[in-house]
């Protein structure tokens, strides 16, 4: 690992030449022997770092391949070091002939890539050329430090600078300009003599006057005041942007030195080299180190605002079989294929990758579910999971997916991916094409939820739902008021399923919807035959859920029923939650202006129990308070759920509302109601959800005296 000094000139720079082969070296020796130049070579990675560390070197021939420590990694070293990071570097090399390598060799920072065999001559002319821009480079980093440092300029070198110098006076006018910085704005630097400094620049925007900005404050200070992300206005009106230096001249001048390097050309640069650090060359989408960027950037944010999400990793099932048989290039073409298949199988602010070989990585982002995740991966494995037609060839195959939830199975990059990983493989361990997640207990609840959903859809297809009544009487006369439709689910197979379990569910994956016109019909066509025998005063109160209510043609579908089965409107009751009606405010009062000018009663149920707001009650056009049965099952033990009824019943008189106690199943508490003035009631005292037949035999008078038992239904 030894330094061979091959030739030392005096004053000149340094030219490392780094290779392992002898061979390679000599040959290198024998090439530049001759050149204005310090020769050194070295047979190693690790001699190439001491050298710089020891020397100052002027630029680097750099091999690739060599044992150890590779090219690559040289190159990283120096960007790393501030010493080094900006030294040039050629890439030579007889073997990395791919694509990869070269964009690989440009993204460590390398300034050329020259492949073996070589034009001589054209090495050669490179090699002047970068050592004499490294010259220039070093004397012009010296020269701005010794502007920082003196306060003063030369004519000539500030006539000749590229870089854009001005002179401001403490009044805000420009004194001087170079013509590097007339040539940047587009003008003679006769037009700029004179002018506002602050007029030409765009950003960052200054609204003060000269006195009050920040240039002037730091020159009354007597510090250097540095901008990295400017823009300045050209005369004929565009803006380039510049790194902006401001530094005080000698007191007696009152003035500042402003110096401005055009970062036009660099920051092009570094957008093309980020976009290729962060891209896949093949497919397009994010590499590993975009996606730990997304997914980083996702939890920084979302740890924010508590939301959910979730990183899937999906492997291809049989593609080593297709790329061995049939080729890289078709194994190329199709995983081009399956990134575009993925990636429409996306939402748009979801982040998908290729992190290497068959293998992606989607970041699911904002989920309401970690069940969310399940029903995208069986998306993904669909998609996938087909019949691809390559180069006339036939060829099928399966995914494997692994779903790591956050915040349940880590909080970090490193933790969500490894969680990711290990799922991944249980999904092949189990046979493959398939999804699992980390945790067993989502992976389980998933699966319960997609198969509640899908025995949900088929219910709906095959009509398995049904509606039952709940009798509402008048507590003082045991008069019948009318009934409460209620939905009630006969599954086929697990029988009775109780309503708090299908109707949320109903709700978050909007099938209330498909049922909604079917509920509205079905009731009101029974309510017209129940009102045959019970007259045209009877009641039938409709559930409508927030998504329900939010839909625009809610009236009109209810407009379109009720006269097709000619119910007076009047006998229809519209009941919604205080949840549905708060979410948006405006909203929910026009719907229910709407309702009234149809004429049909609107109902508040589970009155109580939800944002509590009173003031909407002076806003809302309403008939109906129903109180909560988690009030009425304890008011009797509970004097603080006592005071809340009772006050639910004083305020629904003196605002003139009808006020409907649900849940109740004791004459105790029925007799507690009617001493507090309650109006009407409903719940298995009475009776629970009857047939259509049960409610057609309901007798119109209770006889409380002679109340037959109703017990509780289990569930």
């Amino acid at each position: 690992m030894a330094h061979v000094q091959l030739k030392v000139v005096s004053n000149a720079q340094v030219l490392l030449v780094v290779d392992d082969r002898p061979e390679n070296l000599e040959a290198m020796e024998a090439l530049l022997d001759d050149g204005d130049w310090q020769l050194r070579c070295v047979d190693s990675g690790e001699a190439a770092l001491q050298c710089l560390l020891e020397e100052d070197v002027g630029l680097v021939l750099l091999d690739v391949q060599m044992p150890f420590m590779d090219g690559f990694e040289v190159a990283r070293l120096m960007r790393g070091n501030p010493l080094t990071r900006y030294t040039p570097i050629i890439f030579i090399s007889a073997i990395a002939h791919t694509q990869d390598s070269v964009l690989k060799g440009y993204a460590t920072g390398a300034v050329d890539f020259m492949l073996k065999p070589f034009d001589p001559s054209v090495l050669r002319h490179k090699i002047q050329a970068l050592l004499e821009r490294e010259r220039n480079r070093s004397e012009l980093l010296q020269l701005t430090q010794q502007l920082d440092t003196a306060r003063a300029f030369n004519a000539s070198v500030l006539d000749n600078a590229a870089e854009g110098i001005m002179v401001v006076g403490e009044d805000g006018r420009i004194s001087f300009a170079n013509p590097a910085m007339a040539r940047m704005l587009e003008c003679q630097v006769s037009d700029l003599q004179g002018k506002e400094m602050l007029s030409y620049l765009v950003t960052p925007h200054v609204v003060c006057e000269w006195r009050m900005s920040e240039f002037y404050r730091q020159w009354r200070r007597g510090e250097t005041y540095r901008l990295h992300d400017a823009y300045l206005r050209t005369i004929s009106g565009g803006e380039v942007p510049v790194a902006l230096s401001c530094s005080p001249l000698p007191r007696l001048q009152h003035a500042m030195v402003i110096m401005a390097l055009d970062m036009s050309v660099v920051r092009h640069l570094h957008r093309q080299l980020e976009s290729q650090a962060i891209t896949d060359s093949l497919t397009g989408l994010l590499n590993r180190r975009g996606f730990y960027q997304a997914l980083e950037s996702a939890l920084s944010r979302i740890d924010r605002c508590g939301h959910r999400m979730a990183v899937l990793y999906l492997d291809l099932d049989g593609f080593k079989r297709i790329n061995d048989s049939l080729g890289h290039d078709v194994g190329d073409l199709l995983l081009k294929r399956v990134g575009e298949q993925l990636k429409a199988s996306l939402r748009s602010y979801d982040s998908l990758a290729r992190i290497g070989g068959d293998e992606f990585t989607a970041l699911l982002d904002s989920l309401d579910h970690p069940e969310d995740a399940a029903r995208i991966a069986e998306k993904l494995i669909e998609q996938v999971s087909v019949r691809h037609t390559l180069d006339g060839i036939d060829v099928t195959l399966g995914a494997s997916v692994g779903i790591a939830c956050f915040p349940e199975c880590g909080q970090s990059v490193e933790t969500l991916l490894r969680a990711a990983d290990m799922a991944m493989y249980e999904a092949k361990r189990a046979g493959r094409q398939q999804y699992r997640f980390f945790s067993p207990e989502m992976n389980g609840r998933a699966r319960s939820r997609l198969m509640l959903e899908e025995s949900l859809r088929s219910a709906i297809e095959n009509d398995d739902f049904i509606l039952v009544y709940q009798p509402q009487i008048h507590l003082e006369s045991g008069r019948l008021r009318g009934f409460e439709a209620l939905l009630r689910w006969q599954h086929r197979v697990a029988g009775t399923i109780a309503p708090g379990v299908f109707i949320p569910l109903l709700e978050e994956t909007r099938l209330i919807n498909r049922l909604g016109s079917w509920i509205f019909r079905a009731g009101v066509e029974q309510c017209r035959q129940m009102s045959r025998r019970y007259g045209n005063e009877l009641v039938i109160s409709l559930n409508v859920s927030p998504v329900q209510f939010g839909m625009p043609q809610l009236v009109d579908d209810l407009r379109w029923v009720l006269d097709e089965h000619q119910l007076t409107p009047q006998q229809l009751e519209v009941e919604v939650t205080e949840s549905a009606l708060m979410q948006n405010l405006e909203t929910s009062q026009e719907q229910l202006r709407q309702l009234r000018q149809l004429g049909v009663k609107i109902a508040i149920d589970d009155f109580g129990t939800g944002y509590s707001s009173l003031a909407y009650l002076r806003h809302f056009e309403l008939d109906t308070l129903k109180i909560d049965r988690l009030f009425i099952s304890s008011m009797l033990e509970s004097p603080r759920d006592a005071a809340v009824v009772s006050t639910i019943i004083d305020l629904g008189r003196h605002l003139g509302l009808e006020v409907i106690a649900e849940g109740v199943e004791t004459m105790a508490q029925r007799d507690w109601l009617v001493q507090h003035d309650c109006a009407i009631m409903q719940g298995f005292l009475v009776a629970p959800g009857l047939s259509v037949e049960q409610a057609m035999a309901f007798p119109a008078q209770v006889d409380w005296h002679n109340l037959p038992l109703n017990e509780k239904p289990v569930g």
